[in-house]
């Protein structure tokens, strides 16, 4: 039976017709809980897709490869046609992939703690170091759920409101079981393998990119190497966010996603 992931639509609350379809993709070791600060801003206006990522939430566990084209190809089975997309971390690569791949799927990207490349090398500074991401890869193997909640304390780590952000993480990530250990060990073979600098070059659809501050995984100085590679892509940096902005700082997500809608795509 062929595998197919968790989605879940949620009608706008307005009483004029929904202005669009917004797609939420969450990141590694997640699931579509994380979206529910910034769900409550979208609902009015906006049809609500949310998608569990394979292993991960309500979603199955599949047999064979676990790579980011076959993510892919799972979620589009289950998208709507054409929608805004939001994609977190490691959902924003899928969203990047996809925008460049599947131009006529994406109207517009928002993403959120997002790079091409998580993986620091010569050419790209603003971003993890390779042995520092392998220690992290190595200790998930020894103990992986204990590595899993230190993770989700990390990606809150230096935001205004840590104590609260990793409380609401914690209580998400085993809300529905455990995720699947693959799931965990390959999304993370995907984070360290990924470079889509040369697809995000060639993304023309309108692209936000939403960083945090203190983020401690995604450093905001990428801001400039992110121009570089795309000169059309809107960066915006949150102030006192760290790698969830959308569960510190939903209401600013929101605006500026807001005025992405009401105000001509020109480059900032």
């Amino acid at each position: 039976m062929a595998l197919t992931l968790y989605h879940d639509s949620y009608k706008h609350t307005g009483t004029a017709e929904a202005r669009a379809t917004i797609v939420l993709i969450h990141g590694w070791g997640m699931n579509s809980l994380v979206w529910d600060e910034l769900i409550p801003f979208l609902i009015s206006d906006y049809q609500i897709c949310v998608i569990d990522l394979p292993g991960l939430g309500r979603s199955p566990m599949p047999n064979g490869e676990y790579t980011l084209d076959y993510l892919i190809e799972h979620v589009l089975a289950v998208a709507p046609q054409k929608a805004i997309w939001f994609g977190w971390s490691l959902g924003a690569l899928l969203v990047q992939k996809i925008a460049h791949q599947y131009p006529e799927r994406i109207s517009q990207c928002f993403l959120l703690a997002a790079t091409p490349k998580f993986i620091a090398s010569s050419d790209w500074s603003f971003a993890m170091p390779e042995a520092v991401f392998d220690k992290f890869y190595q200790l998930l193997l020894e103990d992986w759920q204990g590595t899993v909640i230190r993770f989700l304390t990390l990606q809150c780590k230096g935001s205004e409101s840590i104590k609260e952000d990793a409380k609401k993480l914690r209580e998400s990530v085993f809300y529905y079981g455990l995720p699947a250990e693959k799931a965990l060990r390959e999304g993370l073979q995907i984070l360290k393998d990924s470079d889509l600098r040369k697809e995000l070059a060639e993304i023309t659809q309108p692209c936000h990119f939403i960083l945090g501050q203190f983020d401690a995984l995604i450093p905001a100085q990428v801001d400039t190497d992110l121009k570089k590679v795309n000169p059309l892509a809107f960066i915006h940096t949150l102030a006192g966010a760290s790698h969830v902005p959308h569960l510190s700082h939903p209401k600013q997500v929101f605006e500026i996603f807001l005025k992405a809608q009401t105000e001509p795509e020109v480059k900032n």
